[in-house]
């Protein structure tokens, strides 16, 4: 499909429709973003509701993303074939119960069932959140994308300030998991009342997501080395970010550097500072190329964590590493989304396994560091995540020279 068509399907639909179907989406990645960082802060007090170890309390992060992975799997094919907000509206209602049940559950077990499922939804639901708005804004999606993804830091933001509230007023997590299924509900009948942005191909996405002078530009083809060292540079990066976002909280608490209220402040310093780098990301984009972005973004994480670690009984080096890791993160998958695709043709398949290494970092390190967490101490957290973001850079270093070898230079 050509730009033209494409401007010709955005046109199709009124722009207040557009605007309030975009609306809808923001406010699903909210409440998304609101769930997404809640497991973190509130690990420890579900570890203590059930009398189990933390160390065990840490499955909860792989038995999520398996979720996430099946529902984003799953959820491409009934997107193309049935109507998409009803499917949509279906995750939210299903996420919302699970929640709500999540602080009552006795048996872990039945824990780790619950957010199996909101693993699911939450693929669901952030597969159905990018592709409808590429349907919706069609060759004009770039700052919506961009919008759509802060939005999602937003509620990521929110998640652990409003959990610290709950604790202080409360000495209880139970009504932040009761808040955030509440806030289900309107994002829910909001997306009701909206109608399906129409697509006339599946793969549309990926065609109308790009430039007019990226299609027109010749690409080489997908190179099979750069394709797996790249999945293993999400795979690293994921596995950082995540365990960061996951794992900070605890470290703070069990080193005695901060009680559970600023503790929760710092997990949300993590996802404002990520979601702050978002914005900041865009004019830079503007100006530099994606390999120096990247060069910048792994090299200020890796000071970041240098900080932490090297004065691991400093507060304020702890914040500024957190919220430091938190600004260069920001950008670094969409720009490696970025650069990959500048230096070969990105196929659906490529695609698919850079998700796939994605999913399973954030799947597995999370949790090898809660096996290691209280055998080893805390430090182990930190370590992690600066050997994981230590392997990326080496990654991504290999990914830019091989690049180079091959001929896929572009400038």
């Amino acid at each position: 499909m050509n730009v033209s068509d494409a401007r010709l399907l955005a046109a199709e639909q009124p722009s207040g429709a557009r605007a309030r179907q975009t609306a809808a989406y923001y406010i699903v990645f909210i409440v998304l973003g609101l769930t997404t960082a809640s497991l973190g802060p509130t690990l420890p007090g579900l570890a203590g509701h059930l009398g189990v170890a933390l160390s065990l309390m840490s499955s909860l992060f792989p038995i999520r993303s398996l979720g996430y992975l099946l529902g984003s799997l799953l959820s491409g094919r009934l997107y193309d074939r049935f109507p998409a907000h009803p499917i949509m509206v279906a995750m939210l209602a299903v996420m919302g119960v699970m929640m709500s049940l999540v602080p009552v559950l006795p048996f872990l077990p039945l824990l780790a069932a619950a957010f199996l499922v909101v693993g699911l939804c939450e693929g669901f639901i952030d597969v159905g959140g990018n592709t409808l708005i590429v349907w919706v804004h069609r060759d004009g999606v770039g700052p919506y994308m961009n919008a759509l993804h802060f939005f999602f830091g937003v509620g990521a933001f929110l998640s652990p300030l409003i959990i610290a509230q709950v604790i202080a007023l409360t000495g209880s997590f139970t009504w932040a998991y009761w808040i955030f299924s509440i806030l289900f509900i309107p994002a829910a009948v909001w997306l009701a009342r909206q109608p399906t942005p129409k697509s006339l191909h599946p793969h549309a996405p990926a065609q109308t997501a790009e430039k007019p002078s990226d299609t027109a530009a010749p690409r080489p083809p997908a190179d099979p080395v750069l394709i797996a060292v790249i999945t293993v540079f999400f795979f690293l990066y994921v596995a950082g970010e995540v365990s960061m976002g996951g794992w900070a909280y605890s470290y703070a608490t069990a080193l005695g550097l901060g009680d559970p209220v600023t503790s929760a402040y710092l997990t949300s310093a993590f996802w404002g500072a990520l979601t702050f780098g978002r914005l900041l990301s865009i004019p830079i984009a503007a100006r530099l190329r994606s390999e120096q972005i990247l060069w910048m973004d792994l090299i200020g994480v890796g000071i970041s964590l240098a900080a932490v670690i090297l004065f691991p009984a400093s507060g304020a080096a702890l914040w500024a590493g957190v919220i430091g890791a938190g600004l260069f993160m920001a950008s670094v998958f969409p720009t490696m989304l970025a650069f990959a695709g500048q230096r070969m043709t990105i196929t659906g398949q490529a695609t698919g396994l850079f998700l796939v290494g994605a999913s399973l970092g954030g799947m597995s390190v999370p949790w090898i560091i809660g096996q290691l967490f209280e055998p080893v101490g805390p430090a182990v957290v930190m370590w992690a995540i600066a050997a994981s973001v230590g392997l990326a850079l080496a990654c991504f270093g290999l990914v830019w020279l091989r690049s180079q070898t091959v001929g896929a230079w572009r400038r």
